[in-house]
């Protein structure tokens, strides 16, 4: 099965791709285009090859940079690259330099994909809910912006992430975000009782656009309810799976 590649409109013309589990080697739970690394400290066969295939499908020949991503707002500026075993601890990268693929892993939060193509800048930021509520969308626009973005002139797509249908959370996940911002209250829908839906995709989409982007992509695709394209903590987690796999999206200039 030949790898998977969703791609953006808004994106149309960039070297890109949002990845999900068609395409790969893995077996067993994480079958398919498993990127996820669960501690390892170096880069077995499966995973080398996943990533081989997973560059060659957007930008071939381009050199892969990922990150040891912790959940955080913190966005980190690719000037020279680092060695697989030194990733910097962070969920957002951005570059001007050509020959880099920038990869985010995720398997339910929401990968974003920006691009200034006037400028030849472009990034990538991993926006679980913590991320997006701390401003890790907000980061990645403003390091943007420090080699030579204009925010106004930034595009962005948000890929393959958890639906409101499939994301339930409590009361308390709730009242932190309307605690943050009252008007936040609008991506929740009504639930079972003390519960609701979360979109986290809208979500995203709104912080993008109060950051100044006037042209933000919401795709729509659910990591939780297509199985067969996806790969989904909350999925392996509801039914007892051993382990789960992450996807990649990925964005770069080429050389």
């Amino acid at each position: 099965m030949t790898v998977e590649v969703n791609r953006a409109k808004t994106l149309d013309g960039m070297s890109h791709g949002f990845l999900g589990r068609r395409g790969g080697v893995s077996t067993g739970s994480m079958a398919g285009l498993d990127m996820g690394r669960r501690g390892q400290t170096e880069v077995g066969p499966a995973l080398a090859e996943n990533r081989r295939r997973a560059t060659d499908a957007v930008m071939p020949g381009a050199t892969l940079m990922t990150l040891y991503q912790v959940h955080s707002p913190d966005c980190v500026t690719l000037r020279e690259p680092w060695n697989d075993g030194d990733r910097p601890h962070a969920d957002a990268l951005v570059t001007d330099r050509p020959g880099y693929l920038l990869g985010i892993l995720t398997a339910d939060c929401a990968p974003v994909l920006l691009a200034d193509r006037d400028a030849g800048v472009v990034g990538a930021a991993h926006a679980g809910w913590k991320g997006a509520i701390g401003g890790v969308t907000d980061a990645t626009v403003l390091a943007m912006e420090k080699i030579g973005a204009r925010r106004e002139r930034i595009v962005a797509a948000i890929g393959p992430c958890i639906a409101r249908a499939s994301y339930e959370v409590d009361a308390t996940f709730q009242y932190r975000f309307e605690q943050a911002d009252p008007e936040n209250e609008r991506f929740f829908a009504s639930g079972r009782d003390g519960h609701a839906q979360f979109d986290l995709e809208a979500y995203v989409v709104h912080r993008l656009a109060n950051a100044g982007l006037r042209t933000v992509e919401a795709m729509g695709l659910d990591t939780y309810a297509d199985a067969d394209r996806f790969f989904s903590f909350r999925r392996a987690t509801h039914r007892g799976e051993p382990d789960y796999g992450r996807q990649i999206s990925l964005i770069g200039l080429p050389a």
